[in-house]
Parts: C-alpha cells; structure tokens; sequence
C-alpha cells in the first residue's frame, strides 16, 4: 500500500510539474494586435469606378485633308501650342490657284458678253418703239412690226442668257476658291498638336467611302480635360449630374482632385465578357497641375455624408458585423450596428461607446476571439 502511494505521490509531482511548465515555460506568448479608439467624425458613402477610368480632351480633332496632294509646309510640330484658325498642314495648290484665276478670267469674259447682250437688248427695244409708233400712223407695214417685235424678243432673251452665264462664272469662282481653301487644313481651335502624322514632300489621300484613313494632325485642347469612367451598373440609379466627386490620377497618385458629375449615360453599356457599366463624365480642377489626355484615373463619387457619427475603420470590421475587442488579456467578438460606410470609415449606429478600443490588426490568423493578445507597442512598429 505504502508503494502506491508513493507511485501516485510520484505521478502527482510530475502532473503538477508539467501544469507549472505550461502556465510558465510553455505559455503561449499572447499575439501584439492593433487598436484603434472609436471616435466622432465625418462618415461618407461612396462608389467607385469598376474599371479604371481615363483622362479625355473634351476638345480634341483629328485632322485630316479634304483632298489629296503633296503636304509643302507644316509650321507646328508636336507639342507646339497653336492658336484657333491656325494653318497646321498645307499642301501643294498650284494646280487650285490656275483654276482660280482661270475662273476669274471666265467671268470677266462672261459679264463683257452680258453687257453686250443687254445692249443689244436696249437698242432692240428702242427700235421697237419707234416701228410701234410708225406702225400706230401706218406708216409701217404689219410684218415689219412683228419682225421687230421678235427681234427685241431674241435680245432680251440672249440678254438674260447672258447674265445667266456670268452668274455661273461667278459660282466657278467660288468653287474653285473652295477647293483652294481644302489645301490647307487650320486648327478649330487654340490647343496643342498632340500628334503629326505625315511630312513635308509626302502625299495625303482622301477617306474614301466607309473605309476611314488615319489623320494626320491631332489637335487637342488640354484645358477642356474631363473624366471618363465606368461606373456598376448596380450604382446607376443613384448617380446623376452635379454629385461631388473625387479623381485621383496614376501621375498624381498623392492628390485628389476635387470635380463634379457632369454627364451619365443614358445607357448601360453590355459587351460581353465584361461587367455591365454604365459611364459617367467628370468634370474636374486640376489646381494648376498638368494632367496628359490619356492617363489613367480613378473616380470616387460622394453618394452622402454624415458628420459627427461614431466610426471606426472599415478594416477592423470583421463578416456578420463583428468587430473584435481587447477584454483584459483575451479578444473578444462583439455584434455592431453599422451606418454609411466607405473604404476607409464606416459609421456606428450600436454596439459600440465612444472611446472603446477595437483590434484593426486583422491580417493575422491566430488573431480571433478567445486569443491570449496584448496591445502592439507602436514605439517598436509591432
């Protein structure tokens, strides 16, 4: 008897050794975790592009000639800046001008021509009066008077005639001015050449029918700057012009831009493979930064906002509106209601007091509830 008490003497020793080990040696080292304090502040509810956006010129023409020739000068290059009614490209228009100045002489020969007719025409008219006058005394035969008053007939019509074909000579004038004006392609508007196609002794085609060619000089106003951007469809019914925006852009990753929905589409656009979205336009100011055509750039429109709610960081919410707390030296879940929220706050409605403390550390698995844990030291970057 005296040998098992000994042996459970022994075993109870090495329990109890093995019990302290644990709670000393053995103890697992609780897991630092970062707090946040809940905390007033503003609270927005936004959307967000579903795709990247772009930068776009409102203003912005892709020029080509009306007409083939040989390109003889372009006085802007790329990059050069360009006032409106600005001559880009001209080319060669010997062959324009010949036909003006031809026209011109056309229509010198055609009024010479009507002003003789209608000379002709006025002395017809006055013998026609005299040989009335005689034909009234019978002085005059009959047919006489009838040949006179055919021949007054014929002139006014040659007359008429005339002036007709000085009438066309002068819209040949005009034509061919025209086609003279088609040499030179000129800026629509004060912009930048963004982009020339073509060089000084090459030869430019016109478009022919459904077959487009590329243009030649591209002109673009870099103040007249918008975004565009595809928004879900889910979202649509709740964008409409004037809503607060704001851009962020890959050149300018450290700003936002503050801009304005000016547009929504009419339509929710449907190719396939892609989420359907529906695009918007924003107009924005670029606070004096440069900003190229071209450039990526993510929208956030502002849908409402609430100021002086309870918050805490969107991150530090967890699924099923839970949030986790630092109870002594263990996590614990705790139930919230939630408000408006966006990427960065979400709004507290329950469940949480102002000054309580949450755990935003939420990257690491063993960090749930019922976790030895201890607050990080944030002096060391734990």
């Amino acid at each position: 008897m005296r040998k098992w008490l000994l042996r459970f003497a022994i075993l109870a020793g090495i329990l109890a050794l093995l019990w302290v080990s644990r709670l000393t040696l053995f103890a697992p080292e609780p897991v630092p975790v970062r707090l946040a304090t809940v905390e007033r502040g503003t609270v927005e509810e936004t959307v967000t592009n579903s795709r990247a956006g772009t930068v776009t010129a409102r203003r912005r023409a892709k020029l080509s000639p009306e007409i083939g020739g040989q390109v003889i000068a372009l006085p802007y290059r790329e990059g050069d800046r360009v006032e409106a009614g600005a001559i880009v490209l001209q080319l060669d228009d010997r062959s324009q001008r010949a036909q003006l100045e031809l026209s011109a002489r056309e229509v010198e020969a055609a009024r010479a021509d009507q002003e003789r007719a209608c000379l002709a025409a006025d002395r017809a008219e006055r013998e026609l009066e005299r040989v009335r006058t005689l034909a009234d005394e019978d002085i005059v035969s009959t047919d006489l008077l009838d040949s006179v008053e055919s021949a007054h007939l014929t002139a006014e019509a040659a007359c008429r005639t005339a002036a007709a074909n000085s009438a066309r000579a002068e819209a040949a004038v005009t034509v061919a001015r025209t086609a003279l004006s088609k040499t030179v392609l000129k800026a629509p508007f004060a912009g930048i050449v963004a982009e020339v196609a073509i060089e000084v002794g090459e030869w430019t085609t016109p478009s022919p029918p459904a077959l487009p060619v590329p243009p030649v000089v591209d002109v673009l106003d870099p103040e007249s700057i918008y975004i565009s951007a595809p928004m879900d469809e889910v979202d649509s019914g709740r964008l409409h012009p004037g809503m607060i925006t704001r851009v962020t852009v890959d050149s300018h990753r450290d700003v936002d831009f503050p801009g304005t929905v000016a547009r929504v589409a009419p339509y929710v656009l449907d190719l396939e493979e892609q989420n359907r979205t529906v695009e918007i336009e924003v107009d924005i100011d670029t606070l004096g930064e440069r900003i190229l055509p071209g450039t990526s750039a993510d929208v956030e429109v502002i849908l409402s906002v609430r100021d002086d709610v309870a918050r805490v960081p969107t991150s530090a919410l967890i699924e099923g509106g839970r949030v986790l707390l630092l109870d002594g030296d263990r996590l614990a879940e705790r139930e919230v209601e939630t408000g408006l929220r966006n990427w960065d706050f979400t709004e507290i409605t329950g469940g949480l007091e102002e000054g309580e403390e949450i755990v935003v550390s939420l990257d690491r698995a063993e960090i749930k509830a019922g976790a030895l844990a201890e607050a990080a030291d944030e002096s060391n970057g734990d």
